[in-house]
């Protein structure tokens, strides 16, 4: 089968690979659709603690089942399915209290198995018994499918930031994580949403989210706009979704008494220490939480809500790539011309 095999940091090879083969206990599904995350784009300069190279990398995926191993009885030959692929173990201190993103034993397709940049990709036995392998909803596309995953992440994150009825909610940055949020957060009964971002490009196209403020923050002072926008008072909710040192200082400065402040997007693991005011949180009160992952239950959660018409998953798909273009769409997502670029095996 074809595959874009990571052999080492920045050498990504189009190559024939043997077809995976389901032990018992796995599934084998042909992948339809793997959506490029910016992750996989670090991935590819920087490599990752728990890539061993080469690998397959891509875990945005969705695609069809055609092979089940023994003793999977629950799925079965032909079904369409999103993968969630973070994997809890199920059994460590964390999965037993239901908090399965910070397993403490989690592994994930793409980085510890082969990921969905390739024709076929193998679902492992911890995958399909902890409930990570989804069935699609019949009126969503493989494609549409596939950003269920960081939909999940998002779902996850503004579980944790507890975003609710009546708030204001601030969002740094407006990738498609960033406009993920702003849906999301409407959906939750959020009153006002605010959407910031620092390129006047990404911030335009950003406005197919129905955001009630859209501040650049290239050209204005963010701390002050979004006081003004509150009456002094600062964001119920702010969510940086985005890895910049500033972002997060400034975000410190714009969250609520008693709010709450959520560090989504994650920074450069060699400029990790930001400037931390700590008068503004005693004397504010807020807090301060940080999201990374995802449960299988958000991974489900989100193809509800996508299913259901509440986020058109439509409006997120920049481009799409076959396998042998993937360099051309990894290059284009990282020099963020668009929103989600899919690759189609």
């Amino acid at each position: 089968m074809q595959a874009a095999v990571l052999e080492e940091k920045e050498k990504l090879e189009l190559k024939d690979i043997p077809k995976p083969i389901p032990e018992e206990g796995e599934i084998l599904i042909e992948v339809k659709s793997c959506a490029i995350c910016g992750t996989d784009i670090k991935v590819f300069h920087h490599g990752h603690k728990h890539i061993h190279f080469p690998r397959v990398t891509g875990h945005e995926v969705s695609g069809i089942i055609v092979a089940l191993g023994k003793n999977v009885e629950e799925y079965q030959k032909g079904e369409r399915v999103a993968v969630a692929p973070a994997i809890p173990c199920g059994k460590c201190y964390y999965c037993r209290r239901g908090i399965e993103a910070m397993c403490e034993n989690l592994t994930a397709i793409g980085y510890h198995y082969d990921g969905g940049f390739a024709q076929f990709m193998k679902v492992p036995r911890l995958a399909v018994s902890n409930g990570c392998v989804n069935p699609i909803p019949e009126n969503l596309s493989f494609q549409e499918a596939s950003l269920a995953e960081p939909l999940a992440c998002v779902i996850n994150g503004q579980e944790l930031s507890k975003t609710g009825l009546g708030d204001t909610v601030a969002i740094i940055g407006a990738g498609p994580i960033g406009c993920f949020h702003a849906e999301l957060a409407r959906i939750k009964g959020a009153k006002k949403v605010i959407l910031v971002e620092i390129s006047s490009a990404r911030l335009e196209k950003a406005k197919f989210t129905g955001s009630d403020v859209y501040i650049n923050s290239g050209k204005e002072n963010l701390p002050q706009r979004v006081l003004e926008e509150t009456k002094g008072r600062g964001a119920d909710k702010v969510i940086v979704a985005v890895g910049s040192k500033k972002a997060q200082e400034d975000s410190l400065k714009i969250v609520a008494k008693c709010g709450i402040l959520n560090f989504f997007g994650g920074l450069p693991k060699e400029d990790t220490i930001i400037n931390f005011d700590s008068n503004l949180l005693h004397y504010g009160e807020f807090y301060v939480v940080g999201t990374h992952g995802s449960a299988p239950r958000h991974n489900q959660l989100a193809l509800d809500i996508l299913a259901a018409g509440k986020i058109d998953a439509k409006a997120y798909i920049t481009e799409k790539f076959c396998l042998s273009e993937i360099k051309k769409g990894l290059k284009m997502a990282e020099d963020k011309k668009g929103l989600k670029i899919i690759i189609q095996p």
